[in-house]
């Protein structure tokens, strides 16, 4: 489907073109495509005079913001709407409802929205209304951007100075996918690219443990329960961080968690290891650019069933298979089979990027990103007070789960985002007893 004489504005990177291809495998799966958000939880209602104003400055800064996602031959861009759409939405909670109950519904009425790829709004701000606590919502698709770009976002719209405001993208950046391969000679890439199609064919050696009950049922709609742990348990498990794997290694202390908490949830569920692939963010730190298009490297986490089992054994397997990938340049060998999948068609796209090549059998166990500690300065937005973050994204089926982590004023949250009715609210649950378990042992 193509929008005739489309002004094009930008094509997608390598990076863009790797969420593209997963937007697409959840859509051929009825779900609603790549669909994410950061929602702030307020304890007021911001000054909405002043949001507005700032969200348009914000269009005005980054066009892209309003542009429709669109086909023209083999390759995707991004191009003008001859329409434009309202990307700011006020909902008010009817005064019969809990407001608890109508901030959750809502958030995931919102993430659970069919539209056609080239018919929705890479970007959108939800303002969801309530007598005691206002919810906030960015939401994006993930070709738009990455987690760090929605972050920076939020900084845009929560910073007062506009000169501050104006070092935000200054000049049209070179996606840094690329950059970074152009460090690199010809001869180079293909040994990367063989590098990391060697890493993957290791991998897929062992089948893969995944989560879901009811495998057979068709997912139906995202749910989320989001989790935040009080200060001594957060500084706890900071202690255990160090201890374990070191101040660098905070994602592979959370992912060790999670794989033991899962088995000792199921411990029959058929596979010989979990395998987790995540993202790494390759703007340098603190960075205000770029804000849009996805800047990202991936690698994988995986450990077989029996280290799993032994807590000591994981963390330092999980730690060495970090250093020897980082040492190899695993982690940017994974960007020339990025661009070389860019010219894939999606559907052969995601299917290379799920599929086990010895089994055929889905790769991920579960989804993980760690988003660090949100750069919101002052902790207020539009002078309400941010008390508390919820992560959200949808998610292919199988796994049908994700974990998604940050810290924020000194706690940890986590948020369980999952696929119903594949996976439902009580084992997710269980799920997180045991993972606090694991987080806070010794």
């Amino acid at each position: 489907m193509m929008q005739e004489n489309a002004d094009i504005l930008k094509p997608l990177n390598p990076a863009d073109a790797f969420t593209l291809a997963m937007d697409d495998e959840i859509r051929r799966e009825g779900m609603p495509g790549s669909l994410c958000g950061f929602a702030l939880v307020l304890n007021t209602a911001p000054d909405i005079g002043l949001l507005k104003a700032r969200i348009q400055e914000f269009i005005t800064k980054f066009p892209l913001a309003t542009a429709s996602l669109q086909q023209h031959g083999r390759r995707f861009y991004w191009c003008a709407r001859n329409k434009q759409r309202a990307i700011f939405l006020q909902h008010a909670c009817p005064p019969t409802d809990s407001e608890q109950a109508f901030h959750q519904t809502k958030l995931q009425e919102i993430l659970n929205r069919q539209e056609p790829r080239e018919s929705v709004s890479p970007l959108e701000f939800h303002l969801l209304d309530g007598t005691h606590r206002q919810v906030f919502l960015l939401r994006w698709i993930h070709p738009f951007c990455d987690a760090r770009g929605a972050d920076l976002i939020l900084k845009y719209l929560c910073t007062d100075d506009t000169s501050q405001r104006h070092l935000f993208n200054t000049a049209e950046i070179t996606p840094l996918v690329n950059q970074q391969l152009a460090k690199f000679s010809f001869w180079q890439k293909i040994r990367l690219f063989f590098k990391a199609k060697q890493h993957i064919e290791n991998i897929d050696k062992l089948q893969s443990i995944l989560p879901l009950e009811n495998c057979r049922k068709a997912p139906e709609k995202l749910s989320y329960i989001s989790k935040r742990l009080n200060t001594i348990q957060t500084q706890r498990i900071a202690a255990n961080v160090r201890r374990h794997v070191g101040l660098t290694g905070t994602s592979l202390y959370y992912l060790g968690c999670m794989m033991r908490a899962l088995q000792k949830l199921q411990p029959q569920q058929l596979g010989d290891a979990y395998c987790v692939p995540y993202a790494f963010n390759l703007r340098k730190s603190k960075a205000l650019s770029p804000v849009l298009g996805n800047h990202v490297g991936a690698m994988f986490a995986q450990a077989p069933r029996e280290l799993v089992q032994n807590r000591e054994r994981l963390f330092k397997h999980l730690k060495q298979q970090n250093i020897k990938s980082i040492r190899e340049q695993l982690d940017y060998a994974f960007l020339p089979l990025m661009w070389a999948g860019s010219w894939l068609s999606l559907e052969k796209y995601g299917k290379t990027l799920r599929q086990s090549y010895s089994s055929g059998s889905e790769r991920s166990s579960f989804w993980f990103s760690d988003i660090g500690q949100p750069d919101l300065s002052g902790h207020t937005f539009m002078g309400a007070e941010i008390i508390d973050l919820i992560h959200l994204c949808q998610i292919s089926s199988p796994p049908g789960l994700a974990l998604l982590s940050c810290q924020f004023q000194g706690r940890l949250t986590l948020s369980y985002n999952f696929i119903e009715p594949l996976l439902n609210a009580d084992w997710i649950e269980e799920l997180h007893t045991l993972m606090v378990q694991e987080l806070l042992a010794e």
